[in-house]
């Protein structure tokens, strides 16, 4: 008969109630099943002016890849990763997340086993999972086929949003290691390993392991270091601005948080590329400069911080095993921007660009 399970619904809900429910502190009330997440706010009348923040994400065409080997414990972080990391990048403090589920045919393991991915990561960043949904789309996706996406909101104090207005000409910007492809440019990934024959399941010697289980290598999750940097009266008041690599690549995502007038040269010789990149360029036959735009190539996230204060900070990440490195400084924009990424997304702020050779 055509139609929906949904004792298959109720199975899955049983199966990740369990997960869910460790990221759920005091303020959360209700549990997990009910038409919406109630959350208690009453922490926030100690706020001067709390702005709320909000973002919305999901995670791309990588899920081709966890449905292809039928590996789907870490795309959850990924979808964490994609939202969560937004938040953090204003100094925002994550309050909480939703999520949502497409598929073909509710497989509970498989929707508990995503979910508790998910639940995982929001108990790592201190993002209560509070409510989401699964809808079983027959007809319209195939049976195995699935797509996720969530939304998050967090909450900072007005004169403590992190973002272009506090740069100034001489800060330092720092780059924060990526984990890997994370969970942008996997249409080109796809593009090249069908090019080439190769296939998710096969072995690669050069990139060290099965080629699937390689490129769902979990996004690096980077608010709880962050915050922590961000809460130290050392440290906190050098961060001015946060810019996550997502989708666009490290030039356009650094411009986004530059003012106006300012800008800056991204050196390549800071660090290597790590082997997946190398190794899917080679694929392509293109060279790592023209995937610059594609792929995170090796970081993940950019601060600027006050040049007086950049070691510590950098310091202070590489502590909490987030590696970190000197990557540029600002200065004034010069007037001929040839060469520069600037205005991206609709924003009308820096310049920035790649320069110099990368490591060999």
């Amino acid at each position: 008969m055509a139609g929906v399970d949904t004792r298959a619904g109720d199975r899955a809900v049983e199966l990740m109630k369990a997960a869910v429910a460790r990221t759920h502190g005091p303020a959360v009330l209700g549990g997990v099943g009910g038409f919406a997440g109630l959350v208690d706010v009453s922490a926030l009348r100690d706020y001067r002016r709390p702005l709320l923040a909000t973002s919305t994400d999901g995670v791309g065409t990588k899920v081709a890849i966890a449905q292809a080997i039928d590996k789907h414990d870490t795309i959850g972080q990924d979808l964490v990763g994609m939202v969560v990391d937004d938040i953090v990048v204003v100094g925002a403090r994550p309050l909480f997340m939703t999520d949502y589920i497409a598929c073909g045919r509710v497989v509970p393991e498989r929707i508990a086993t995503i979910v508790a991915g998910i639940a995982r990561a929001c108990e790592s960043t201190g993002t209560a999972l509070v409510g989401g949904e699964t809808a079983e789309h027959p007809g319209l996706l195939g049976a195995d086929d699935y797509d996720v996406a969530g939304a998050a909101a967090g909450v900072v104090e007005a004169d403590a949003v992190l973002g272009p207005d506090r740069v100034r000409a001489d800060d330092v910007v720092l780059s924060l290691a990526s984990s890997g492809l994370h969970s942008n440019g996997f249409s080109l990934v796809r593009h090249v390993l069908a090019e080439r024959g190769i296939g998710y399941a096969d072995r690669s010697e050069e990139l060290g392991g099965i080629v699937g289980e390689v490129l769902l290598e979990p996004t690096r999750l980077y608010t709880a270091p962050l915050l922590r940097v961000i809460d130290d009266p050392g440290l906190g008041a050098a961060v001015h601005a946060l810019s996550h690599v997502t989708g666009g690549g490290i030039a356009a995502n650094l411009a986004r948080v530059l003012p106006a007038g300012l800008a800056v040269d991204v050196d390549r010789s800071t660090w290597s590329p790590p082997s997946v990149f190398r190794v899917l360029s080679g694929l392509a036959d293109a060279p790592l400069e023209s995937v610059e735009g594609t792929w995170n190539l090796g970081i993940g996230m950019l601060a600027v911080v006050a040049p007086e204060r950049a070691d510590g900070v950098a310091a202070a990440l590489a502590a909490q095993d987030v590696p970190t490195w000197r990557a540029g400084t600002v200065r004034p924009a010069p007037e001929d921007l040839a060469g520069y990424v600037h205005g991206a997304k609709g924003v009308a702020g820096g310049a920035a660009r790649l320069v110099g050779a990368y490591p060999a």
